[in-house]
This record gives structure tokens, sequence and C-alpha cells, in this order.
């Protein structure tokens, strides 16, 4: 006690060396609240929260909130210890104790939005997450905290209310609403795109005017994500999707049919009528023996009130090879069990083209999954250009030098058979020059 009396008494005659001796008190009883706080109780709040089975506290302790409100503890030291220490200048104490207030606001907020962010994380393992993501939102109460952050560290550091900075904001309205103009337009299209239900996570759209052609990843308040079949990731700004067209696939999905349209262009000169002969021989056809005997016995009525005129087979009606392709294709279709039978399905003849008559088939596969669906789409058009012969039809092709040349040969043979040896060489290829 003797020389804690003399070194006080010393003390008190260097009065910055009694004010040094309690900054660095202040600082190690500081450092003991922080090791205090963050090594002892952290650690014991860390345990329960992790021991129970709330998903709550996990995402709370993922997103950091619990450390960050320990770093509190050593400023609360500071900010009430600092009037204690003697000899401290009036500018001085007042400078400390506002940065360690404007600290612990920065604090609070910054747990603020490790909160947001944790409850984010929890909303998405909700089933309707997806469908009703609320992400936009919190990073809009986040600019929103900040926002009141700034403005009261500002207020705290020049010891000012905050009401004045909020009332000198009026000028700067302009100012602001130029700086967060893209904030304000994604929050309207965010409402937008939630209130309609235009877009969730794990959609399939298009949007060719970014290049985006894939699933949403991510929906955010200013932006939109999507990942690309190719695996490449395009940021579309969330205004966009409102100002702008794109396709969502969802409803396809949902549906669980993908449609098929596609044509196979017939070469029109190969179209004719069919005589009993080949009737019979069509008859041996399972999906046309009833379309057959209906048709004939349609036609031979028909035929029947013609009287006289019908003797002659340009005013009867007769069937065709084309017509009873499409009669065949439209039953083989019919008869596919991976074709779904509850939605639209037509075979029809488009306009007539240079490139031949379209055959359109349009049907919808009973999957939407895009691999099985390639594949079914595959089958029935294998099947279906392999099948053409039958009915003495071919498809439409352009030329080939294949066909220019077996033209060439054919031309020589019937001129003179000597000549054809010159016709065959005169368009094959040749290494001179």
């Amino acid at each position: 006690m003797d020389t804690l009396n003399r070194f006080h008494d010393w003390l008190a005659t260097y009065p910055m060396a009694q004010s040094a001796v309690g900054v660095i008190l202040l600082l190690i009883v500081a450092g003991i609240a922080n090791h205090i706080t963050r090594r002892i109780l952290v650690r014991i709040v860390t345990k329960v929260m992790k021991a129970t089975e709330n998903q709550w506290d996990d995402a709370i302790l993922a997103r950091g909130v619990v450390h960050r409100i320990a770093n509190i503890a050593p400023v609360l030291v500071i900010y009430f210890g600092i009037g204690l220490i003697p000899g401290l200048p009036p500018t001085i104490d007042a400078l400390v104790r506002n940065v360690a207030m404007a600290y612990i606001v920065l604090t609070v907020a910054l747990s603020l939005s490790g909160l947001l962010s944790a409850i984010n994380d929890v909303y998405q393992h909700r089933p309707d997450a997806r469908s009703r993501p609320i992400k936009g939102y919190l990073q809009l109460l986040k600019i929103a905290v900040f926002v009141i952050t700034a403005i009261m560290i500002v207020a705290v550091l020049v010891e000012r209310s905050p009401l004045l900075l909020l009332s000198g904001l009026g000028a700067m309205a302009a100012v602001l609403m130029l700086v967060f103009k893209d904030t304000i337009l994604s929050l309207v299209a965010s409402v937008q795109v939630q209130s309609n239900d235009m877009l969730r996570v794990g959609d399939w759209i298009e949007m060719p005017s970014f290049g985006a052609d894939g699933d949403v990843i991510d929906i955010a308040l200013h932006t939109v994500k999507v990942q690309n079949w190719d695996k490449t990731i395009t940021t579309i700004p969330t205004y966009a999707l409102t100002a702008n067209s794109f396709k969502n696939w969802r409803g396809m999905s949902e549906s669980g049919g993908r449609r098929i349209k596609r044509a196979l262009n017939l070469d029109k000169t190969s179209i004719r009528f069919l005589d009993e002969e080949d009737i019979t021989r069509l008859k041996r056809f399972s999906l046309l023996s009833d379309y057959l005997d209906g048709k004939r016995r349609e036609l031979a009525e028909w035929n029947k009130a013609l009287a006289e005129t019908g003797r002659e087979p340009v005013n009867t009606r007769r069937l065709t090879n084309a017509g009873t392709f499409r009669a065949y294709v439209f039953a083989y279709l019919r008869s596919n069990p991976k074709i779904h039978k509850e939605m639209t399905l037509l075979v029809r003849q488009l306009a007539p083209t240079t490139t031949g008559l379209p055959l359109e088939i349009y049907c919808f596969t009973g999957t939407t999954d895009w691999n099985a669906y390639e594949g079914i789409q595959g089958d029935i058009f294998d099947h279906l250009i392999a099948i053409l012969p039958e009915f003495d039809l071919r498809l439409f092709q352009e030329p080939t030098g294949n066909d220019l040349r077996g033209a060439l040969v054919k031309a020589a043979q019937e001129i003179s058979p000597g000549a054809v040896a010159d016709a065959v060489s005169s368009v094959e290829p040749t290494n001179k020059g």
C-alpha cells in the first residue's frame, strides 16, 4: 500500500503520465472484456445454439451476427471509461466517445444486415421460396438500414441531431433520385415481377436481347442471374424484365408435355392417286386398316351419287398417297405411348412452297425432360422418313453433286453407251493445275 501511495503521489506531479496510465488501464480492461465476451460468452452461446434443431440459430451463426454483437463489449468499456481518466482534455474525451458511439452504431447495422441475410437463408428452405422470393425486399431493407446508419454516424461525429440532417435532405432529393435511380426502378420491377408471378428461381427463360437462355438461379433487388446451357452466367437488370419481353418455359414444365412442331417436306411430284392394288398393299398396315375401310365406304357412297358423271375417274373422289400417309402419321402418333394424349395432336398440310409440300406434325411429348424429348422426336421422324417409300412418296431435297453426276450418267447412257466414261470423267475432280 505504501508503494501504491508513493506511486499515486508521483503520478499526481505528472498529469500526462497519470493520463497515460489511465489509458493503458482502460485498454487492458477493454481487452479483458473482449476476451470474456468472445472467448467465453460467445462460445457458450454458440454451443447452445448449435445444440438446438432450430434453423434460425444456425443461420444467425453462419452470418456472424453473434460475433458482430460481441465486438460492442470492449467499445462500451471505452465509451464509459474514457471519462474516468484524469487529465484528458474535454476535446479528446468527446472525440473518443463520438468515435466509439459511431462504431457501436455501425456494428449494430452490420448485425442487422447479417440478421436479414439469415432470414433469407431460412426462408429459402420453404416450399414457396422459389415462387415468392424475398431477397429483393430484404436488400431494400438493408439499404434503408445503412442509409439511416450513415446519417446517425455523421450526426454522432458532428454532435448534431439526426433530425437536422434529415431536414437538409429535402434539398438533395433530386440528387438522391439520380443516385438511387436504378434502385427505385428495380424496386418497382421487383414488385411487378413478384405480384404477377412472372419469374421464379429455377424457371427456364429466354431473353435474346441479353443473350440469356437457361435457368434462373438468383433473383435479387437489382439483378437476376441466369445460368445458360453452356454454364455461363448472364446478369439481367431486374427492371429490364418489365421493360423488355422474355420467354418463360415454366408453363411447359408444369404442363407435363413439350411440343413437337416439325414438318416433312414432301416432293410434290411424288403425290398421286392410289389404285386398288395400292390400297390392298397398304391394308397390311394395322394402323391404316380401319381408315382405309371407312374411307372406301365413304368414297363409294359419294361417287355412287354422281350417276353418269361418276363413270369418269376425273369426276370421282379417290384416295391419294399423301392423304393416306397423313392418316398413318396421325394413327402412329395416337398409338405412341410417349405422346401426350390429352394435348393437341395435329398432322396438317401447310401451304406448298418451292421446297415441297410441308406435312407438319404438331403434338406434345409425355415428358418435359430435354434428353428424353429429343430422343422421342428423333425416333418419330426416323420412322416416318424410313417408311415414306411404302407410300411411294419422296422427301424434297436440294440436288447434290451425286444427283447431278447420276443425271449426267443416265443421259449419257441414253445417248451413247460409249459416252458414259466421258460424262463421268467430266464431273470427277482432277488434280491438274
